[in-house]
């Protein structure tokens, strides 16, 4: 068997010294139909010593390569092959698709781009090139394409619903509404319309339509669980705890156990007055991500309700644990909105925004700025002196590092507006 093959490679490679190239890739194409990569990688790479240069030879050695599957490999040989051959729309098309499967879209947008500029209706060429202007948020450069195809074929569900897409993500509701409707009207089974018409229609308060719509898709793919977690997430954003659960149940029982869907059965169980039913699924949640807080005060309120304030208390303290370094945050974002308030003369705005800091920091310098804002923006000696005096007592009892001559000066601008309210 071993001299056979080699025989049949000594006649191979005299056949490509002779010219008779054609007889060759013939035999290799054959190869690859029949699934033998090896022996093709084989073959090629002892041809491929006498002509390295042979690009049709490395283009069946890329494609060998992406069969087995060893992809680097493969892009490789397609790098090769179009590098002598960059003329050839097959190694370009090949070469492109390996970037983009790769998502080096930087190298794969020029070399489609090309493509589609030597053939404009090609649809390959403008899906992939889309695709990357799509993910990229481009949706200028590729709706005109969209539009060009559909311009050929206005009855292609394809095109309408790419080009409603584009239109969509651009905020052109009443055009990409339109288009997806005309799809629909053609191909009553396209659930991919459907789903961006009930987004759409719940984009604009048309709440019911939306629900009706996912509901017709559910009869005709009752297995898309996409559509019963859209209705799901409908019935929960309208306070339908209990429709959106039984949905999310469905989902879980599909295999599908999400920590979100298993936090939003723990809470329509909740909501439906059944704790000890939803302590099992918010457990679930709470073990999936330890860092939500929603999901720890459900459990201790389904705790207090099952009788077991003791476990009830452990999860509203974890709460409280992940909740305080954002309450911690939100104290200083006020403080920095009191700031640029002030510095916009919204005198009102600020003092709000410096007692909701306050609130929740209790520093004492904030008092100070309240204070100052009555003093000097506001010339309300009455809430002024109130804030001083506040001032003076949280540094006293918490002996604030403040320096005496800084004090001394703040206390001699009270001392006046007190002598002042007395006259």
């Amino acid at each position: 068997m071993k001299k056979a093959i080699i025989s049949f490679y000594l006649i191979l490679t005299s056949v490509i010294i002779t010219g008779q190239e054609s007889d060759t890739l013939r035999y290799l194409d054959s190869l690859l139909v029949r699934e033998e990569y090896r022996l093709v990688i084989d073959t090629c790479t002892r041809i491929l010593h006498i002509d390295s240069l042979n690009p049709a030879l490395c283009y069946r050695m890329g494609l060998a390569w992406q069969n087995i599957p060893e992809e680097k490999k493969a892009v490789e040989f397609f790098r090769l092959a179009y590098s002598l051959d960059t003329a050839n729309a097959v190694y370009s098309y090949r070469l492109a698709r390996s970037y983009f499967a790769d998502e080096k879209m930087k190298l794969a947008e020029p070399m489609f781009r090309r493509l589609l500029s030597q053939d404009t209706l090609n649809w390959q060429y403008a899906f992939y090139l889309t695709n990357i202007y799509m993910q990229a948020g481009r949706y200028d450069s590729a709706l005109p394409i969209y539009q060009r195809f559909l311009a050929t074929d206005s009855l292609n569900c394809t095109y309408l619903d790419k080009t409603a897409f584009a239109l969509l993500r651009k905020g052109d509701f009443t055009g990409s509404l339109y288009l997806f409707s005309k799809s629909l009207d053609i191909n009553k089974n396209n659930t991919s319309a459907l789903k961006n018409l009930s987004y759409l229609y719940a984009s604009t308060s048309r709440w019911d339509t939306a629900v009706t719509l996912l509901g017709r898709g559910m009869k005709i793919d009752p297995a898309d669980m996409d559509l019963y977690e859209r209705r799901a997430q409908l019935y929960f954003m309208k306070n339908y705890t209990k429709r959106a659960m039984d949905d999310y149940l469905l989902i879980l029982a599909s295999g599908d156990t999400s920590k979100l869907y298993l936090k939003r059965v723990g809470i329509g169980y909740s909501y439906n007055l059944e704790p000890g039913r939803a302590i099992p699924y918010l457990l679930l949640a709470h073990k999936a991500d330890t860092t939500d807080y929603e999901t720890c005060s459900y459990l201790g309120q389904c705790y207090l309700k099952e009788g077991d304030p003791k476990m009830s208390a452990v999860y509203y303290k974890k709460a409280v644990k992940i909740l305080q370094p954002l309450y911690v945050q939100l104290g200083n974002t006020y403080f920095q909105c009191g700031l640029s308030q002030y510095e916009a003369d919204y005198n009102a705005d600020a003092i709000q925004s410096y007692k909701n800091s306050y609130n929740i920091s209790s520093m004492p310098g904030i008092l100070l700025m309240i204070a100052n804002i009555y003093d000097d923006k506001l010339s309300d000696n009455v809430n002024a002196l109130k804030y001083y005096r506040l001032f003076f007592e949280k540094t006293s009892k918490d002996k604030m590092p403040y320096s005496p001559d800084y004090i001394e000066k703040v206390k001699k601008r009270f001392e006046y507006l007190e002598k002042q309210a007395k006259l």
